[in-house]
């Protein structure tokens, strides 16, 4: 019924453009038609593709559930539907906690990077919350996925509210990969009480300044750890000098940067990856 609509709407305008001027120009007028054909195709393209992908989550979560050692699965509310997250308890509570967020495609028990941080933060006495950020098929490419950003904030808006009704008064936000892009994002247009970020292989990618690292950064005032490894993704690699410069505009007097070895996964490196965090957050 929409596409009829906005049909209508289009043969109108056409009807107008013809009969205002008789000797108007027919290469502007094919222009202008192009124009408004352009929105009916952009206007009838379904608005969940723009949306992460909630079969591919109901997988992860399957999968997740079923084979979780460590932790409470919970289920957090977005507004719109249920996503997954796994809380765990720290060794000794200490009223304060970490919302870990995966990379791409990914799930919040992901054994790179975010299960070893999800699961060895608690032993430093941090309560952790890992939560399933928005994914798109395998097939999907990193830039495809900037359009599902303004998801991120009701998600850790969600994991937020989870944590202190559990008391939880001081909250940092840890990223892997595109999940700290994510949360960089997040950082720049939310309003929410967090006390400071760890980015772990954050980027700059592509033309979309919400998948850029650095452009968040210049808009972030929180403490800030920049963790990068030495044999990391070109894409984060290459910017690591813009994004301590972005930090220096933002005047994050709060911002360090730090590199470990390993690749941009971290494989092999989970003893000092948990250690650079661990430290890093009890200085705050």
């Amino acid at each position: 019924m929409m596409h009829l609509n906005w049909i209508k709407v289009i043969l109108i305008l056409n009807h107008d453009i013809l009969y205002s001027s008789s000797d108007m120009n027919v290469e502007i007028y094919v222009k202008v038609l192009n124009h408004y054909l352009l929105l009916i195709l952009i206007l009838s393209v379904p608005m969940s593709i723009f949306a992460s992908d909630l079969d591919k989550e109901k997988r992860w979560s399957d999968q997740v559930v079923d084979s979780i050692m460590d932790g409470e699965i919970v289920w957090l509310n977005n507004g719109k539907h249920d996503f997954l997250g796994i809380y765990t308890d720290a060794a000794e509570d200490k009223s304060r906690a970490v919302i870990v967020m995966h990379g791409t495609g990914v799930h919040p028990n992901w054994q790179q990077v975010i299960q070893p941080l999800r699961v060895g933060l608690t032993e430093h006495n941090w309560n952790t919350l890992s939560i399933q950020m928005p994914v798109l098929s395998n097939d999907a490419k990193h830039e495809e996925y900037a359009p599902l950003y303004p998801e991120v904030a009701s998600r850790i808006n969600a994991a937020m509210a989870e944590l202190k009704s559990r008391g939880n008064k001081n909250i940092f936000l840890i990223g892997h990969s595109q999940g700290a892009t994510m949360s960089a994002y997040y950082l720049t247009t939310s309003k929410q009480d967090i006390n400071g970020f760890v980015a772990i292989g954050m980027s700059s990618f592509g033309n979309d300044l919400r998948q850029s690292g650095v452009n968040s950064l210049k808009n972030i005032s929180i403490p800030v750890l920049d963790l990068y490894a030495s044999d990391d993704l070109d894409s984060v690699l290459n910017t690591t000098k813009a994004r301590a410069q972005a930090a220096k505009e933002s005047d994050n007097k709060n911002f360090t940067q730090i590199q470990i070895t390993g690749n941009h996964f971290l494989d092999g490196e989970n003893e000092i990856l948990l250690a650079t965090v661990a430290e890093w957050l009890e200085k705050q």
